[in-house]
């Protein structure tokens, strides 16, 4: 780590480095989607860029997923942990995705981050994380079902693949012909910020950009603080209950906030993990807290580790909301939809015009695995399914959007048949789904798939007999469907051809009583 100067900048300097570090990730956002190989990347952009300071400590993060947060805010301390700095190089690249070792929140999301030096010193960091569509028909009892765990580790040393390490990964990999490739599109986009980084470190100098960087957090912590500055003092509280296809049982989520003049502390409770992949680690409810604040108090705060600061997170270890080793936590994502909601419900009566009404609340998806005829190939397809958004107190909702921590596109059709033995026979906006109101909520979607091969289909929801609620009069949103030609157990099926799954995700709440036009 090197030595430096801080430097008082004017703001002029500051927004133009901020700037440029905005345009940095989102750019290695453009070159990985571009270069990457299987249909989750290349198509729906599962995946995340940023840059990190020589400290460790989020500097700029691509307005991509929030959700990938989870996957990044404890990585690089890991990493720096694991490794002295005597240790790191350049052209070092590091691997890894545990949710319990690896800084990471589930599997799928493997994350390669490497070291930017100037003048033989480290001075950022360069990461990216890329859901891998590979662990498929594993099971979800515990982490070890759920495939591979990777804790921080170099594949590249001094720009040298470590071919045994890569070799040990893709022996672990269901199709590893797509995760080669894919890996290969996330090294590219790391390089490509290494090098955009260091031409800015060139033409600024290394002090005034690590000084800009300490400076946006600054600037990111000031406008957090004076956003929670503007709540009135108190405590606020929420629950709301949350049931899946996963688990048999519906669980209640909780929430008090309470406010202290520039200083939010955010008491979860939740029950204890579950024998399914439902769980969140912490790293994951910190991503979703941060997300969630940052989009009620004040949306232009920078994305940056700044804005943590004023926030404080409590929750019991061993529960469903801060799960430990070796609980599953595959299908987290639907929880921390459901914290959204419990956030926003607990601040509607003093936020008003920054909530919306629940959301879908759940990451509707499907898995279709199988092998291909002829070829014996094994492929895997993986879609989440948007739902409807929250009205809020001066619109109307959105309708079939991924909402809140997910930001993913759909597969286009033409890409799913061409790529995959699967006809999709409808895919429609759900008439009716959204809330009434004054504002109505979003409605959800449905999609109907047709198997034209045998294959094995694993389908996850929620809100399937709890409705989205809306707020001060608005009514609640649809409710979710899955259904299935083929005898389905926990939302699983095996599919002979012409086997039909039909798919209908949640609407969203309603705000505001209808007649109050």
């Amino acid at each position: 780590m090197t030595s430096f100067q801080r430097i008082a900048l004017d703001p002029v300097t500051v927004e133009i480095i901020g700037s440029a570090l905005a345009s940095v990730v989102e750019e290695m956002g453009e070159a990985l989607v571009r270069t990457s190989y299987s249909t989750n990347i290349k198509e729906r952009r599962d995946c995340s860029t940023a840059l990190f300071d020589q400290f460790g400590y989020t500097l700029c993060q691509a307005e991509h997923i929030p959700m990938h947060l989870g996957s990044f805010i404890e990585f690089i301390p890991l990493v720096m942990d694991r490794y002295p700095t005597a240790q790191i190089e350049p052209g070092d690249v590091f691997i890894g995705n545990d949710a319990f070792v690896g800084g990471g929140t589930h599997l799928p999301d493997i994350v390669l981050a490497e070291p930017i030096f100037m003048d033989g010193a480290l001075v950022a960091w360069a990461i990216n994380t890329a859901h891998h569509s590979d662990f498929a028909d594993r099971g979800d009892a515990h982490i070890f079902q759920e495939g591979i765990r990777i804790p921080p580790i170099k594949l590249y040393k001094q720009g040298v693949l470590q071919q045994d390490v890569q070799d040990l990964i893709l022996l672990n990999c269901q199709v590893p012909d797509e995760r080669i490739s894919d890996l290969r599109a996330q090294m590219a986009a790391n390089r490509l910020g290494v090098s955009r980084f260091k031409s800015l470190c060139t033409k600024y100098g290394v002090d005034v950009m690590i000084s800009a960087g300490l400076t946006l957090q600054d600037y990111a912590e000031r406008k957090m603080r004076a956003g929670i500055a503007a709540i009135p003092d108190g405590t606020y509280t929420a629950s709301d209950l949350f049931e899946t296809i996963d688990h048999p049982e519906i669980m209640e989520i909780g929430c008090q906030i309470t406010i202290t003049g520039d200083e939010m502390t955010l008491a979860f409770q939740s029950p204890p993990q579950v024998r399914a992949n439902l769980n969140m680690t912490r790293s994951a409810l910190l991503a979703t807290v941060y997300y969630a604040i940052k989009s009620i108090v004040d949306p232009t705060i920078p994305p940056n580790a700044g804005l943590a600061r004023p926030l404080h997170v409590e929750t019991e270890s061993g529960t469903l909301l801060c799960c430990a080793l070796p609980a599953a936590v595959m299908g987290r994502i639907s929880t921390c939809q459901r914290v959204v909601d419990v956030i926003m419900a607990a601040l509607a009566p003093v936020c008003p015009e920054s909530i919306t009404a629940a959301t879908n609340g759940c990451v509707g998806s499907a898995t279709f695995s199988g092998t291909r005829k002829g070829s014996n190939k094994f492929w895997i397809y993986l879609e989440t399914i948007g739902g409807g958004s929250g009205a809020r107190y001066n619109k109307d909702g959105l309708d079939g959007v991924q909402a809140h921590l997910t930001n993913t596109s759909n597969l286009p059709i033409e890409a799913l048949e061409t790529e995959y033995p699967l006809t999709l026979l409808r895919y429609e906006l759900v008439e009716g789904s959204g809330g009434n109101g004054k504002f109505t909520g979003g409605r959800g979607l449905r999609r109907v798939y047709r198997a034209e091969e045998e294959c094995y289909v694993s389908t996850s929801m929620s809100r399937l007999s709890t409705a989205p609620w809306g707020l001060n009069g608005g009514g609640p949103g649809g409710m979710a469907q899955v259904k299935c030609t083929a005898p389905m157990v926990r939302g699983d099926a095996t599919l002979a051809p012409s086997d039909i799954v039909e798919i209908v995700t949640p609407g969203a709440g309603g705000y505001g009583t209808p007649d109050a036009l």
